[in-house]
């Protein structure tokens, strides 16, 4: 606030910057999505000197750009971050247009000083301390670093994707938007998670189409307002205090979590088989520029490939992320990389840590280390210690 009381906004926030042009802050977190700005809100109740870099020119971005159709898979009940209720309506399942106009007010409501359109590119220790570089040329210097980009950053498609025939519309679920992008005549959607589950049963309304890729585990019970109510509660009580980093237990579920496909949620096998989707075996490579499944070249006009994303972490040069892995951590807690945490991340904490539900308990969790460390000194603090004190 300033000193009439207003709340300051995300512009306003003070900036102590150095002679060479480098913003210095006690901590800089990366990503400006759910994950960033539940850490940036924690951060700012604790009164902590706190910048949050977003690649996007708008808060929320990254939900407004998937696919049109796409609703939280979470009742409201879940979807807010801490301290701000999502919607009236707890049971209602809000769409991902909703959840980005969420975001904006959750951030506008805490003045959170949010960076759009600083796309970090590099992030190097320097003197103790961390220096991250953006696209377009900007540095900020922190003693603590939130790493809060989430799992969807690269697309990933089958090395042989390329080798579709060029008359082929061909997508990744991160381009694609509704079925208006797509030629007329088949679609083949390859994968079987959730995204693939929901673009096949989006674009059957105008299309004949294929789900290729192993079926995987289902929710036991249909997905709607009765499971908000009932089932949602046991499901996040699991993923939040059994299958959590904390007790042995936990961690061998965790453990055996790894590497497993996710369980379908709002759209599951029955759904799709009701709305005439063809469900068959993986896409094992491509003939003739076709694709190939279980021996057999499909003739199709389409294909989304819904087959994920891969982890980058190629612009952090620090020894624990050497080859652009994913480190080795505590909670969260980079080993070997004091100051440095992952957040909004699959598995960090617990089977929730990277949804909605979980990652309030992880930002508490990031934002109580932070402060137990020993204060952070910037650069102006030790010029003006060196001025007060006798040579």
């Amino acid at each position: 606030m300033d000193a009439t009381g207003t709340p300051r906004r995300a512009a306003d926030a003070v900036v102590n910057r150095t002679p060479g042009g480098t913003d210095e802050h006690d901590t800089v977190v990366v990503g400006g999505g759910q994950a960033g700005l539940t850490i940036g809100a924690e951060l700012v109740r604790q009164g902590r000197d706190v910048v949050i870099l977003d690649a996007y020119e708008r808060i929320g971005q990254a939900w407004r750009r998937r696919w049109d159709s796409l609703r939280l898979n979470t009742p409201a009940k879940y979807d807010g971050l801490p301290g701000m209720a999502m919607g009236e309506d707890r049971f209602a399942f809000p769409t991902k247009d909703e959840f980005a106009d969420y975001l904006e007010r959750y951030a506008a409501a805490g003045a959170l000083p949010v960076r759009t359109g600083a796309r970090v590119v590099a992030l190097d220790p320097v003197d103790g301390r961390y220096v991250l570089e953006t696209a377009d040329g900007r540095r900020f210097r922190a003693a603590n670093v939130v790493i809060a980009t989430g799992a969807h950053q690269v697309p990933r498609r089958p090395s042989f994707a390329d080798r579709l025939a060029p008359e082929i519309v061909s997508l990744h679920s991160d381009e694609y938007r509704n079925p208006g992008q797509l030629a007329p005549g088949r679609v083949l959607v390859v994968g079987f998670g959730n995204s693939a589950s929901e673009i096949a049963f989006d674009v059957s309304r105008s299309h004949e189409t294929w789900i290729s890729g192993r079926p995987t585990a289902e929710l036991p019970f249909r997905h709607g307002r009765a499971a908000a109510r009932f089932g949602f509660p046991v499901v996040r009580f699991i993923g939040l205090y059994v299958a959590t980093a904390s007790t042995p237990l936990g961690r061998r579920m965790l453990a055996r979590m790894q590497g497993r496909a996710e369980l379908l949620i709002r759209v599951r096998r029955r759904e799709l088989a009701a709305a005439g989707v063809h469900m068959v075996p993986r896409t094992t490579g491509i003939e003739g520029g076709r694709p190939v499944v279980d021996g057999t070249v499909l003739d199709v006009a389409n294909v989304i490939w819904c087959t994920g994303f891969d982890e980058d972490f190629g612009w952090v040069h620090l020894p624990a992320f050497e080859g652009g892995r994913r480190p080795r951590h505590d909670h969260g807690a980079v080993d070997g990389a004091p100051g440095v945490y992952l957040l909004g991340q699959h598995l960090l904490q617990s089977e929730g840590s990277g949804t909605l539900v979980g990652v309030g308990r992880d930002a508490r969790w990031i934002a109580r280390r932070i402060a137990a460390a020993p204060a952070a000194v910037t650069s102006a603090d030790a010029v003006a210690t060196a001025l007060r004190t006798p040579a």
